[in-house]
């Protein structure tokens, strides 16, 4: 058996820069807890190694790239290549991500450089250029061969020829086998073995018992001996299902229609390899391109019945490329083709009914799927916590059926957040307030978090008023302050009287945030915005507890814990 080898020189870098958007041609480095574990050949030019010190390396290289290691991302980037290769010779077998071994199909392609063409082509038509291919009687010497190739080219080792091939190879050649190798082949050259030759002419049995199993290994690949086999992945089944109409379709209930077999036969599919979809894409056709695509989540897993309201509620949304203005039945562009694409599966089993049927869970579902159907996708929401100081900030909504996705993190400190509990009640719109302390003089807190006085009395606004004008309250205890200095940047200068409306970003670790800014005309007194803030929880001594921020524009009413 003839094996051939694809490689793709350091594709951890070409990985990354290509999900970076950047030229595959700039210097760049992947680091590995802070040292260099591949490097690509511009970096290597500057004096870049591998195994070097981030501090060492940037020195050598002051434009150099750097680069989070990505074992997930590099295999994903590196499923287009296979795909390629398994379009031309089936039986495709990944070593590593950048590396793959394949039966050599010589005799169909008249040959095997002929066949190593038509594969370097293929994988140039993917989007790679830099491939290299070697042909050799095992696998570690087409690997060895496919290294020392020219771009696009195949190095053909002769049947049998492999061990003369391999004696000439430096002993650093088995530093493509792994950490293990590396370290094997460092100690080889510090007891004076120079090539693969030196380290095939020791006993074997010496070999062993001074390197252990992996020693010797290594040493029946020096000779041209290795008999790891080539073990061909079973290509992924087709589990996609479309639907052509002729002639094509213009009106949404007759698409939403027609799609139901379709989606009860990709369902059933499904079924029969004990999978369910719990992430599937819609695409809708006109004219051969796809004019409406979006990716569905489902918070259990989708059935036929789920997919066909997906279809009506896509060409139909607000956001849907093919809805018309004139009548929200029709659309614009015919559709000659709906398909639906799995983008996350799961084991049946996982969503298996319980014995005694689904419980209340599985009613509200079916309840607010029906709800949906009638009043839209959109319409109907679930709130869901995100990080932020506040508790506005901290609250989020994501239609119902969806998961939530660009929320802040939770995991942050957002330093100045406000400890629990929770408060119960929080105001959408901010409700004007006042605190006093003994004397009747207003509350503030320095630049350095100190309070100017303890709060003794608070009053707030009346509902859809800003100004406080109800009854004064005594406090009978309070808490904080926890001061912020969020967007800073939007704080006025002294003086400057410019009414200014921008959009704030929540403060540091997160997006989203608050309209307006502290301090400028136009804002009313006690909105929150950006400038130093600080936020405390009062109760009264009618024993209700509300929490109120102080800015510079004044106090306002966040929240009650009621």
């Amino acid at each position: 058996m003839r094996v051939l080898v694809l490689w793709c020189p350091d594709w951890s870098v070409v990985a990354a820069l290509t999900e970076a958007e950047r030229s595959v041609s700039l210097p760049a480095a992947v680091f590995s807890g802070n040292v260099v574990e591949v490097c690509n050949a511009a970096a290597r030019e500057a004096g870049v190694r591998r195994g070097q010190r981030r501090r060492d390396a940037q020195a050598r290289c002051p434009e150099l790239l750097v680069l989070p290691t990505g074992p997930d991302r590099d295999a994903r980037l590196f499923e287009p290549v296979i795909a390629a290769v398994e379009a031309v010779r089936p039986g495709v077998a990944p070593v590593r991500p950048g590396l793959l071994a394949v039966r050599a199909p010589g005799r169909f392609f008249g040959g095997e450089e002929n066949a190593a063409a038509v594969v370097a082509q293929a994988v140039v038509e993917s989007g790679v250029w830099d491939c290299r291919l070697g042909v050799a009687d095992d696998l570690f010497t087409a690997e060895q061969a496919a290294r020392r190739a020219a771009v696009q080219e195949c190095t053909v080792v002769p049947a049998g020829g492999s061990p003369a091939f391999l004696r000439t190879l430096p002993v650093g050649a088995l530093a493509s086998t792994g950490p293990e190798g590396r370290e094997v082949a460092e100690l080889l050259g510090r007891l004076g073995l120079a090539t693969l030759g030196d380290l095939a002419a020791l006993p074997g049995a010496s070999v062993q018992d001074r390197f252990g199993r992996f020693g010797a290994q290594l040493w029946r690949r020096a000779r041209g001996e290795d008999d790891a086999l080539v073990a061909g992945r079973t290509p992924p089944p087709e589990l996609e299902a479309e639907v052509a109409f002729e002639p094509p379709l213009d009106n949404v209930e007759a698409v939403a229609f027609s799609v139901r077999t379709t989606a009860e036969r990709f369902v059933a599919d499904l079924a029969a390899r004990q999978l369910v979809a719990t992430e599937v894409r819609v695409e809708a056709e006109s004219d051969g391109v796809v004019v409406s695509g979006r990716a569905w989540l489902h918070p259990r897993c989708f059935t036929a019945r789920d997919l066909v309201d997906r279809v009506h509620w896509q060409l139909q949304g607000a956001g849907g490329a093919l809805r018309s203005r004139r009548d929200a039945g029709r659309v614009v562009a015919p559709v000659e083709r709906v398909r639906f694409v799995p983008e996350t599966v799961e084991p049946a089993a996982a969503h298996a009914e319980g014995l005694w049927g689904g419980g209340t869970d599985d009613l509200v579902e079916r309840g607010v799927a029906r709800v949906q159907a009638m009043v839209g996708f959109e319409a109907v929401r679930r709130p869901v916590l995100q990080g932020g100081r506040g508790p506005a900030e901290r609250q989020a909504s994501v239609a119902w059926g969806e998961r939530p996705t660009g929320l802040r993190p939770l995991d942050r400190p957002w330093p100045g957040r406000v400890p629990g509990p929770a408060p119960v009640r929080v105001f959408a719109e901010p409700l004007g307030a006042e605190v006093v302390d003994v004397g009747g003089r207003s509350v503030g807190v320095t630049e350095r978090g100190a309070v100017t006085g303890d709060p003794c009395r608070f009053r707030l606004a009346a509902p859809g008023r800003v100004q406080p004008d109800l009854p004064w309250q005594p406090v009978e205890s309070w808490a904080g302050p926890w001061p912020v200095d969020e967007e800073w940047w939007l704080t006025p200068a002294v003086g400057d009287t410019t009414a200014r409306t921008p959009v704030g970003t929540g403060g540091t670790g997160g997006t989203g945030g608050t309209v307006g800014t502290v301090g400028t005309v136009g804002v009313a007194p006690g909105t929150p915005g950006g400038g130093r803030a600080a936020r405390f929880q009062v109760v009264g001594v009618d024993g209700r507890a509300w929490l109120l921020r102080w800015s510079a524009a004044g106090w306002c009413l966040e929240a009650g814990y009621d």
